[in-house]
Parts: C-alpha cells; structure tokens; sequence
C-alpha cells in the first residue's frame, strides 16, 4: 500500500481536534463547562461535533468535485454529481435536535467513505487516499458516537 504523505496525513489529524473535543466535552461535564467559560458554549459538546461536521462534509464535497476534474465524459459527468452529495446530506439531515443530527452526521461520514472508495477505485483519488479517510472516519465516528449515547 502507499503511505499516506506526511502533509495530508498531519493535516487530517490535526482536522479531528474539533471532533475529538465535541465528544469529550460531551463525556466530560467539568470539561465542557470549562470550555463554555473559556471559549463560548458553542465551541464545547454536541455543538462544536454537529457544526464542523455540517462543515467537513461540504469541504469534502469540494475534494471528490476536485477528483471528478480529472475524469472525462461520462466519468467525470458522474464524479460531479457524486461529489455533491456529501454537501446536500448536511444541509437537509443535520438538524432535527442533536441526537438525529449526530446520526445523520454519522450515515453522512460513512456514506462519504464508500463515495472516497468509489473515486480511488475509478483512479481519480491518489492511491493513498483511502488509507487516510478510513483513519479519519473511524475517528469521527468514535468522535460523534457519544452524542448519540
């Protein structure tokens, strides 16, 4: 398998830090309730893991829209409307209350993993890529899950 470069891969670990503290501060009440105090009750708990995530998976739509460019005809025709779906799941699932928008933010990341398997399979994804993504799912799944608990 090809190694994750070392940019990518700091880059996507360093993009779980908001995940990471959402499910913490969400296990740990003295936790989030420093963290409302010190940085605002909207960057602690369910609210910081449901709006990134809203916001990663657009920005994930913008990389498979990235992957299509390098297809042509009915390749790339297909990669464009693929590579849409991640955006329109987060703006039509992710509300609701925070239970069902940790779990449509979950069904959305892990939609997203089969659509990165789709791009790598057709060569439009570099060869490392799902080596990263399926790291950094599983991170946000186990990142969101206490949400849902």
């Amino acid at each position: 398998m090809t190694p994750v470069p070392n940019i990518p891969l700091a880059l996507g670990l360093a993009g779980l830090i908001p995940f990471v503290w959402g499910g913490v501060t969400v296990l740990d009440a003295g936790l989030q309730d420093w963290g409302a105090r010190a940085l605002g009750p909207r960057f602690v708990g369910p609210y910081v893991g449901l709006a990134y995530g809203a916001v990663i998976l657009s920005f994930m739509s913008g990389v498979l829209w990235g992957f299509a460019a390098r297809g042509t005809g009915p390749m790339a025709g297909a990669g464009y409307a693929l590579s849409v779906i991640p955006a329109l799941w987060a703006f039509f699932m992710v509300g609701g209350g925070p239970v069902s928008a940790a779990v449509n933010l979950m069904a959305g990341f892990a939609g997203l993993l089969m659509l990165d398997w789709h791009f790598v399979r057709a060569g439009l994804a570099p060869p490392w890529w799902l080596r990263l993504r399926v790291g950094l799912t599983a991170a946000v799944l186990l990142s969101l899950a206490p949400i849902v608990a």
